[in-house]
């Protein structure tokens, strides 16, 4: 099938949306807010405040009115996501709404987790299933060069994940050549003390301009060769957690789960991609890797009803694209905050 059919008409299936190249679509990423409490070099450039027009911004109840469109349209699984989601006030009431929505299967969150030790018990008794948290060194230098914020408050809180019993809690690596690279092996020996899944992800052209020099970029190739000079990496092909690219590898002797996510190194990164993703100012963007984007903050607004947004998430499956554009030059057009993580 040829990249121009990608505007086909989408098929309706028991469990999400076929797009144009096969691929079952039942996963919504929902960046609920893209205000942040850090300024990651790899997502939020300085002076941005994008927050500013507040109006823009999906309220909790349009929130839950997508919800319940996607799980209507069959989607089952949904990730909370900002900008730092935990800014967002009564995120637990929207979590307890969306847990006792028909349909919905799984409802994670993606966090910086500076803010989680607080929220970690209430999220979890709400229906939050499992968490993503940013640990992109351990070393506190360090990590304050990278996000401009404070390891220790993460720390605790991915103590607290931990303690309050959700069904699976994994740590993000950004890859950033120069800036984190000697922080890698600490941070396997990190994940392996608490059992916790360690993923690596590469560097992606939605970042500020100067960090996507090619000096910047670490491959996750690289980083298993380092790896491979300390411990045995085998392959886990038949180990997934949760619903993402990443090819997870055990290393034999420290016992860590290590994933690796290769979005540009990743020759078939794309083929099984089940995601669309929701903007905190209601836009569905089909590609994190395409600019493409599809309006449902004005259907909200004029009264739609779920039906009618049901049928605007399914055009927008329809619009998906069979691969991403990150190793065409490609500029995201606003940052990854924006976006939605």
């Amino acid at each position: 099938m040829s990249e121009n059919s990608c505007h086909s008409t989408p098929q309706r299936l028991e469990r999400g949306v076929s797009d144009p190249f096969g691929r079952t679509v039942d996963y919504l990423r929902i960046s609920i807010t893209d205000r942040c409490n850090e300024r990651c070099l790899y997502c939020l450039p300085e002076g941005y405040q994008g927050w500013a027009h507040r109006s823009d911004h999906l309220t909790d109840e349009e929130i839950l009115r997508v919800v319940r469109a996607a799980a209507g349209l069959g989607f089952r699984k949904f990730r909370l996501t900002g900008g730092e989601p935990l800014l967002r006030a009564n995120l637990p009431e929207v979590v307890r709404a969306m847990a006792a929505t028909p349909g919905v299967e799984a409802i994670g969150l993606s966090t910086n987790g500076t803010r989680l030790a607080a929220l970690a018990q209430p999220l979890r008794a709400a229906g939050l299933r499992t968490v993503n948290i940013s640990l992109d060194a351990l070393d506190a230098a360090v990590y304050r060069r990278v996000t401009g914020g404070d390891v220790a408050s993460v720390l605790a809180g991915i103590r607290a994940a931990v303690d309050a019993g959700f069904e699976r809690v994994k740590l993000n690596t950004v890859l950033l050549r120069g800036l984190n690279d000697g922080e890698l092996w600490p941070l396997v020996l990190f994940a392996a003390e608490y059992r916790l899944p360690l993923r690596f992800i590469e560097l992606m052209p939605v970042s500020r301009a100067d960090l996507k020099a090619e000096a910047n970029f670490l491959p996750v190739t690289e980083v298993m060769e380092q790896l491979r000079t300390r411990d045995r990496l085998i392959p886990q092909p038949d180990h997934r957690l949760g619903h993402g690219p990443a090819k997870y590898y055990r290393l034999e002797r420290t016992g860590a789960l290590v994933g690796f996510i290769g979005a540009l190194t990743h020759q078939h990164f794309c083929e099984t991609c089940n995601r669309i993703r929701l903007t905190a100012d209601g836009k569905v963007r089909p590609c994190l890797g395409r600019h493409g984007e599809v309006d449902l903050r004005t259907l909200l607004r004029d009264g739609a009803s779920e039906a009618q947004l049901a049928e605007q998430l399914a055009q927008a499956i329809g619009q998906k694209p069979r691969e991403h554009q990150f190793c065409d030059a490609y500029a995201p057009g606003r940052p990854m905050a924006a976006i939605g993580g």
